[in-house]
């Protein structure tokens, strides 16, 4: 290869300033060069932008308004609708009981005997009384009617006659207080049988056979208890009952279909729901000023038995219905003592923050008043996705589907799938993160 010199070198005319610029422009033009050639892809020429990340799925719900019925859950407590003491109410030794101890009874049924000798005694005494008494009527109605011609004719004085019908009279009153008497004694003769007032249960017995009852005053001997149906007590606090009414005032909302005869259904302790509904009775008038608490009752029908008064449980009532309104999933709700804000996702994917209003929670859902319109989008998850971008960036909306719900159907939704470098976050749902 022939050596190439420089002109420079053999020029004595050339300055040396110019000679180092030569040199200088060969050299950085050779390394131009190179660094071209080395560059050179092996296939097709040129090169494009690298690929952008796709938008995140984010799970939303569609607003849709509609008639919701507004059911409170309140702590209540069951009672009997209604409740007899068994007393003793004539004095003597409790000779017998008739009955079994938590067994169900009739109005009438004889409960317990008491020794009834001295009431029967008293009773023939009072029955001879009055046999008594009816003889001296019959004698006295007798001479009334044999006076009555004679003092026609004035064989007799009319004093004599006015004595014989003073004397009828008051054989007559005497033969009425001699049927008191024997009513009276019919009466305290049975009392010694105690029957039970109501149909109903009947609880354990209170005092045992031998036992003197009755003595001075009315010995209690069992409880009796009506439980089918039962009284459900429950309590609300005024502060509820009040922005109820003011929000139906203002036509936010309504009174339930059934008015003051609303459905009511029980919780039990163990969180399942009482077969048989029940309806509401009445609201009291009164707060109780110690608590600030409303009582409220309901009826609830026990043909089993399975409801025992003092039994604690919680009662759902539905007292009103919002018209037009919103319900969004819980977690859909951010709530702070600012306000209770929502992520909106519009058409074109971005996210905006807005304020609403809302009511009580129904089946795990807030009840939106105010603050959304119908159709729009509300995030309801793929929150956790967006912490790791910068604010503004745009998401694709998915629906959104509640744990345990049966999955959409195929085509419902094109999902594109996620990025590799921003996988599903845990807990995310199956909407959001599936591809």
């Amino acid at each position: 290869m022939p050596i190439l010199r420089d002109p420079s070198a053999t020029s004595p005319s050339l300055h040396p300033l110019t000679s180092r610029r030569t040199r200088a422009f060969v050299a950085v033009s050779a390394a131009a060069i190179l660094l071209a050639a080395c560059g050179k892809p092996e296939g097709k020429a040129g090169g494009g932008a690298p690929p952008q990340m796709p938008p995140p799925e984010v799970g939303v719900v569609t607003a849709t308004p509609g008639d919701v019925g507004l059911v409170t859950e309140l702590p209540g407590r069951v009672e009997a609708s209604r409740i007899a003491q068994v007393r003793a109410r004539a004095a003597g030794i409790l000779q017998q009981r008739l009955f079994k101890e938590g067994s169900d009874v009739k109005a009438g049924q004889p409960l317990f005997r008491i020794d009834a000798a001295p009431y029967a005694a008293a009773t023939e005494s009072a029955r001879a009384s009055l046999a008594k008494a009816q003889a001296n009527l019959a004698q006295a109605s007798a001479q009334v009617e044999r006076y009555r011609p004679l003092v026609s004719a004035n064989a007799i004085s009319k004093q004599d006659f006015v004595n014989a019908e003073a004397a009828e009279k008051q054989a007559q009153a005497d033969v009425a207080v001699g049927r008191a008497t024997v009513r009276t004694a019919e009466i305290n003769l049975g009392y010694a049988s105690v029957t039970s007032p109501i149909s109903g249960r009947i609880g354990r017995a209170l005092v045992t056979e031998g036992a003197l009852v009755g003595q001075g005053e009315a010995t209690a001997l069992a409880v009796v208890q009506q439980i089918d149906p039962v009284y459900v007590n429950f309590t609300q606090s005024a502060s509820d009952v009040f922005q109820l009414r003011r929000a139906m005032e203002k036509g936010q909302l309504k009174r339930a279909a059934n008015g003051e005869a609303a459905s009511v259904k029980l919780v039990l302790s163990d969180g399942t729901e009482y077969a048989q509904p029940g309806k509401l009775l009445f609201t009291d008038l009164s707060v109780d000023s110690t608590t600030g608490q409303v009582t409220l009752r309901a009826e609830v029908p026990n043909p089993k038995g399975e409801l025992l008064p003092g039994l604690y449980l919680r009662v759902r009532i539905e007292q009103a219905q919002a018209t037009n309104a919103i319900t969004l999933p819980q977690q859909a709700v951010t709530r702070t003592q600012q306000g209770d804000t929502i992520s909106v996702v519009s058409d074109d994917g971005k996210i905006s923050q807005r304020t609403i209003k809302i009511s009580a929670a129904q089946n795990n859902r807030w009840v939106v008043l105010d603050g959304l319109k119908a159709g729009e989008k509300v995030m309801v998850d793929g929150f956790q996705k967006l912490q790791m971008l910068p604010p503004g960036t745009p998401v694709k909306p998915v629906p959104w589907q509640a744990p345990g719900a049966a999955p959409a159907q195929p085509g419902a939704s094109a999902a594109t799938p996620p990025a590799p470098a921003a996988p599903a976050e845990p807990g995310e749902s199956a909407a959001a993160s599936k591809p």
